[in-house]
């Protein structure tokens, strides 16, 4: 049975830092290409970074320069390192797990900016 588990959502001010994480299992984790998304209220599910099995790393431009995604194969879980957070960057956050056809989500953290 796969599972994806996100952890680290919590309240925090503006310019502050989070660190997510998502552990994984029943999967061969160092095969699947993880992924970060979020989704705002009212607002479509969407990309904001990604990491192939060779750890090459792709990031919405909205988060750019604050963001940092990374992974260990050893622990089975990706991290998404989140600094100089905004109002905007107010969602649930989930993770993703993608391998050719397959593809599997974690339930979501929430992560809220606010004064």
């Amino acid at each position: 049975q796969v599972q994806l588990v996100e952890s680290g959502g919590d309240l925090v001010q503006p310019g502050g830092s989070l660190r997510l994480s998502c552990a994984a299992s029943g999967i061969i984790f160092s095969s699947y290409a993880m992924d970060w998304y979020r989704q705002a209220p009212g607002k479509q599910r969407e990309l904001v970074a990604g990491i192939t099995t060779n750890y090459l790393t792709n990031y919405a431009e909205s988060v750019k320069g604050r963001f940092t995604i990374s992974r260990d194969n050893v622990k089975k879980t990706v991290y998404l390192q989140m600094n100089s957070l905004r109002p905007e960057d107010t969602a649930v956050y989930y993770c993703n797990a993608n391998y050719r056809n397959y593809k599997y989500w974690g339930q979501g953290t929430q992560v809220t900016v606010s004064a």
